[in-house]
């Protein structure tokens, strides 16, 4: 899959069938979407290509109101990082994908010189799948009724895509997010369409963890604001003879309040029987309960002693996982 991380200038290019939209998540009502389009892009002898945006919009909008001193609201939570997201898209079928910076420009876009200027004369769009909802344009003012008409005069062919239920409830980003800060991964994952992962290259930290008896492999999520933390029972792909062999863990999701007073966002997973060098290596993280919330504590050793409360805990959760399975699911669980 090629990815673009810029708009094409306004010349002659390859025509393409397009999707547009953040896909935070590429939840169940995404993969529907972009599969129904690849399959329309196949069938016209198209490339399959999807417009979708970095930061997300409300991040954009979010970060301009703080800076205006205005009442801004609680940040936009991100279900899944760009890796995971382009990915996924690629996964699916996606041929290309332009990941455009969202800023000034593109925030003030009037909605018809959208489709005029970007869809069709920078992106070469000649067909267009999207949901009805959709919206676009400076404040939003721009409907599937005018992409179709405005469309339709410039060349491009506008199709609705129909919504995708759970149980009679529409799947969103939204509800997945909700299920995420209620830490029903269950759920999460039902409306996924899989397990709820994170994925990453593992990068140097502090070594605190070491000095405290408990090292981790370190995982930054750099864009936005992740939609759950805490303390985490995990298990890691990636690392094993066998990539897809799930290893047993522990992990802090967060900001660290313990250890610092501005931190940064990083995912920290000790696990529980595995020794090597992870440094570089690129693993999911798939999370299977929540332990508890972040927690100030007055001392290291205090710290200590919680992350073995946690570690004890979550040698529980797999034990007990076994246990119900049997042999019929052999837990990865190896106790030392």
């Amino acid at each position: 899959m090629k990815i673009l991380r810029s708009l094409p200038p306004a010349r002659p290019g390859q025509p393409c069938a397009l999707t547009i939209g953040n896909f935070d998540g590429v939840h169940l009502g995404h993969q529907a979407l972009v599969r129904t389009l690849v399959a329309d892009a196949r069938a016209q002898g198209l490339p399959a290509a999807v417009l979708t945006f970095e930061p997300h919009p409300r991040e954009y909008f979010h970060a301009l109101q703080q800076q205006r001193g205005q009442a801004a609201g609680p940040a936009p939570l991100r279900i899944s990082g760009l890796r995971d997201r382009l990915d996924m898209l690629a996964r699916l079928g996606v041929d290309q994908v332009h990941l455009a910076p969202f800023g000034p420009r593109v925030a003030g876009w009037p909605a018809e010189d959208f489709v005029r200027h970007c869809l069709a004369e920078r992106l070469q769009a000649r067909h267009i799948r999207i949901g009805t909802d959709f919206c676009f344009g400076a404040r939003r003012q721009g409907d599937f009724g005018l992409l179709k008409s405005v469309g339709a005069e410039c060349g491009i062919e506008v199709v609705a895509m129909p919504m995708v239920e759970d149980a009679g409830v529409r799947i969103s980003s939204s509800l997945i997010r909700e299920a995420l800060a209620q830490a029903d991964f269950g759920w999460a994952a039902q409306m996924l369409g899989r397990p709820y992962t994170l994925s990453g290259r593992v990068v140097h930290g502090r070594r605190l963890g070491t000095e405290l008896g408990f090292p981790t492999l370190n995982l930054r999520f750099p864009h936005g604001q992740p939609a759950l933390s805490g303390i985490f029972v995990v298990q890691v792909c990636g690392l094993d003879a066998d990539p897809q062999r799930p290893l047993p863990a522990v992990a802090s999701f967060g900001t660290r309040p313990a250890v610092e007073a501005h931190g940064q966002w990083l995912l920290e997973v000790h696990l529980l029987d595995w020794q090597g060098d992870a440094y570089g290596r690129l693993v999911q993280v798939e999370f299977l309960k929540k332990l508890r919330d972040e927690a100030h504590f007055d001392s290291l050793d205090a710290l200590k002693a919680q992350i073995g409360r946690d570690t004890d805990e979550a040698r529980c959760h797999f034990l007990q996982h076994a246990s119900r399975e049997g042999s019929k699911h052999p837990s990865p669980l190896i106790l030392s």
